[in-house]
Order: structure tokens, then C-alpha cells, then sequence
């Protein structure tokens, strides 16, 4: 039984096998990034800081952008999905962050939500298959493929980043603080 913390985020496992130790750090990064960004209107989710363009509603939709990048197009080499798969990233290279002003916090929640749970699926088809050494099955121009494990990995560093944000610019919207 996976236990919450004060602000229903999943507690990582203190004594788990190298697998269950990253979704677990995983899960409570993917929590926080949504405890940072619940309970707000457009118009919090739209708030910069300072000179920063950065909002939270643009980190829902870039993180939903980059959970469909590493799990579904690397890890499992599947296409593209909805909205990702007509973008025209020649036009706009930030069309995440730069287009989610224009969506509502249901239609940011629900994308980043549904890149989420696709994740969760593609990892446990891996999985599956073997263990977190598996390899990602869209192999780079160098040839060099990143396992499960990097990708965890990898993932764990971009939410914990961009939770340093989140944390800024939810204080600057409504004063919450904490982690």
C-alpha cells in the first residue's frame, strides 16, 4: 500500500528493488508538478515571474510533450499521439509552452494526464519484455539507444526541474509554498 504524504503525493518506497525505487521517485515528481498546478483558473496557470515566459500551464503541456517523447516515441517507438503528431515544429519550436495559453485547465490537466497514464503503460510493456536495462526501440542518429533506466532517470531530473519552477510561480499566484 503506497502511503500519502500531506499533500496526497505517493511516498517513494524507503527499502524497494532499482524499479519500484524510480517509479516511485517518478510518481512523487509527476505529484508534485500536479499539486503545484491544482486548484488554479486560466488565469493562475497562465502567471509568469519576472522576465521568465514560463507558466504552469505551459509545464503541463511541455511535461505532457516529454512524457510522450521518452516513453512512447523512444522507449516503445510507437508514433506520435494527439496533439503532438501535427505540429508544425518548424514554425514554433516552444508550440508546447507557447500554445497552452490558449487551452483551458481542464484541457491542460486531461493531456498531461493521458501522456501520463500512456507512460505508466508503456513502461510496464517494457518491463514486461525485462528489466529496467531494456533498451529504447527508436535508436538515435549515434546509434546509442537509452535504456528504461536512463529514461526513469532522466524523467525524475526534468520534473524535479521544473517543480523548482512551479514552485516560484505558484507563490507568486497565490502564495502557496512548500517543497
Amino acid at each position: 500500500m503506497t502511503q500519502l504524504d500531506e499533500q496526497g503525493r505517493p511516498e517513494p518506497p524507503l527499502a524497494a528493488d532499482e524499479t519500484a525505487t524510480l517509479l516511485g521517485f517518478l510518481d512523487y515528481q509527476r505529484a508534485t508538478l500536479a499539486w503545484k498546478c491544482s486548484g488554479l483558473d486560466a488565469a493562475g496557470l497562465k502567471a509568469t515571474v519576472g522576465v521568465s515566459s514560463m507558466t504552469l500551464g505551459g509545464m503541463l503541456k511541455h511535461m505532457a510533450y516529454v512524457e510522450s517523447y521518452w516513453f512512447i516515441r523512444s522507449l516503445r517507438g510507437g508514433e506520435w499521439p494527439p496533439p503532438w503528431d501535427t505540429v508544425d515544429w518548424k514554425s514554433d519550436g516552444d508550440w508546447e509552452w507557447n500554445s497552452a495559453a490558449g487551452d483551458s485547465p481542464e484541457q491542460l490537466f486531461a493531456l498531461w494526464q493521458e501522456a501520463v497514464s500512456r507512460s505508466r503503460s508503456a513502461v510496464t510493456e517494457t518491463l514486461a519484455e525485462g528489466g529496467p536495462g531494456q533498451p529504447a526501440k527508436l535508436i538515435p542518429p549515434d546509434g546509442q539507444a537509452p535504456s528504461l533506466r536512463w529514461i526513469l532517470c532522466h524523467m525524475i531530473e526534468e520534473y524535479a526541474r521544473h517543480n523548482g519552477h512551479a514552485d516560484l510561480i505558484r507563490e507568486s499566484v497565490d502564495g502557496l509554498t512548500g517543497e
